[in-house]
């Protein structure tokens, strides 16, 4: 009788263990949708912020409409995007690159870098990139965290078994360009 329960024994540890695998699994993938949904909620902020900056700066650089139309069609193109998030980061970075061009349209014009407007919208921009950055850098290391558990061993027969599949990182510039301050020191 006692060879039956040793094996019986084994058998609840065993699939204890397979359990426990499975559920950290599952943790860490509704982490991974839990984060995602984050970036999201921020890409949709900068969505909605975009149309009153283009707005602003349309008001005051009327001869720069292929730069403005440009940053349109791009934010267009991010909004329809639900693709995975090498896609969507695909597009994004092209809108990162369209923002990038009207800012610099901004440069060329000081009543509107002057703009009470202008610079709310701004700083709002710079907040939303900044919350963005926070949101990505959150469930890249989400992913990473997950990715891991799914490779190795023994988590990854697990995985493997209940078919958890690796998720992409999700990689885009920032749409702010930031130089660290220059210190000079007096002689």
């Amino acid at each position: 009788m006692e060879p039956v329960w040793i094996v019986l024994i084994i058998l609840v540890v065993v699939l204890l263990w397979i359990a426990v695998m499975y559920n950290t699994l599952v943790r860490a993938r509704n982490t991974c949708h839990e984060s995602w949904s984050d970036i999201d909620t921020e890409l949709k902020r900068r969505y909605d912020l975009i149309p009153n900056l283009v707005n602003v700066v349309q008001g005051y650089a009327k001869h720069e409409r292929e730069v403005l139309e440009r940053v349109t069609q791009s934010r267009a193109a991010a909004v329809a995007s639900t693709g995975s998030p090498e896609s969507q980061a695909r597009d994004e970075n092209q809108l990162i690159r369209s923002l990038r061009q009207m800012l610099v349209v901004v440069e060329k014009y000081p009543d509107l870098k002057a703009s009470r407007n202008f610079l709310e919208l701004q700083g709002e921009l710079v907040n939303t990139e900044d919350r963005i950055q926070r949101s990505r850098r959150f469930y890249n290391a989400n992913v990473r965290d997950y990715n891991n558990r799914c490779e190795v061993f023994p988590s990854n027969l697990i995985a493997g078994s209940f078919g958890f599949q690796k998720r992409e990182y999700f990689e885009i510039d920032s749409a702010i360009e930031r130089e660290a301050p220059a210190v000079k020191i007096a002689t």
